[in-house]
């Protein structure tokens, strides 16, 4: 973990990870030219997470429900900078303003407003986002299908979840680096119905027809570090 204080905690809870294969020539126009794209086996991944944000709170504050609870979604690859892998955003969606707002403003991320509701019903998570400037949205309904297992290095898993940093590149060139913590993803299979998808779209990315690659986790505890300026200029 980073030498100085963490700033902020966040539990993220009831999370999917759908994954496409994508070619790299395909996202490396999207990502910024001083950011490495990372490939596994040959081809570069879409991520995309719908989750639900619980106790998000200042470290020495009291999280406070109407302000710290709301649904997130994300959609990124991932990208190496200097000595460390982490995860570049095409964008983050919440159904708060308030954190909308700071994330935009000290962390420096897309973050967008969106109408967003989680629901459960018969054991699926049912799950519905609309961005309130240009209505990208996604609808579908999600849950666990198997048991929870620790992602071993070096395999896909391992590499589409184990990333410990975010990375942000300013107008200037300059790279802003946001380290976080947590335990080791505990991944459970999962079944997902996908029945509106037009983020990525709204991206620039055309998904591929192939099922995505899903996977489960009830619950995901982490530490947050204020960005930082990263100086390492060398793949």
């Amino acid at each position: 973990m980073p030498r100085v204080p963490w700033i902020m905690f966040q539990s993220w809870q009831r999370l999917l990870f759908a994954h496409w294969p994508v070619p790299a020539s395909v996202l490396r126009p999207l990502v910024p030219s001083e950011l490495l794209l990372e490939e596994f086996d040959g081809t570069a991944w879409l991520g995309q997470t719908p989750f639900v944000l619980r106790d998000m709170r200042m470290r020495g504050l009291p999280a406070l429900s109407a302000v710290s609870d709301f649904p997130e979604m994300n959609l990124r690859t991932y990208v190496r900078y200097g000595s460390r892998s982490g995860i570049w955003f095409f964008t983050l969606e919440a159904a708060s303003r308030l954190a909308v707002t700071g994330a935009r403003t000290f962390f420096r991320l897309p973050y967008h407003h969106a109408q967003m509701h989680v629901g459960e019903r018969g054991g699926w998570i049912e799950y519905r986002s609309r961005r309130t400037d240009d209505e990208a949205a996604f609808e579908g309904r999600y849950r666990p299908a198997g048991a929870a297992v620790e992602p071993r290095h070096g395999t896909l898993e391992h590499f589409l979840t184990e990333r410990y940093a975010l990375f942000t590149v300013l107008r200037n060139g300059n790279v802003l680096r946001g380290d976080i913590h947590h335990g080791p993803w505990q991944l459970q299979p999962a079944e997902a119905e996908i029945t509106v998808n037009t983020v990525p779209a709204a991206h620039g990315v055309t998904l591929p027809d192939s099922r995505p690659l899903l996977h489960y986790s009830e619950r995901q505890d982490t530490l947050i570090w204020a960005p930082e300026l990263d100086d390492e200029r060398q793949y």
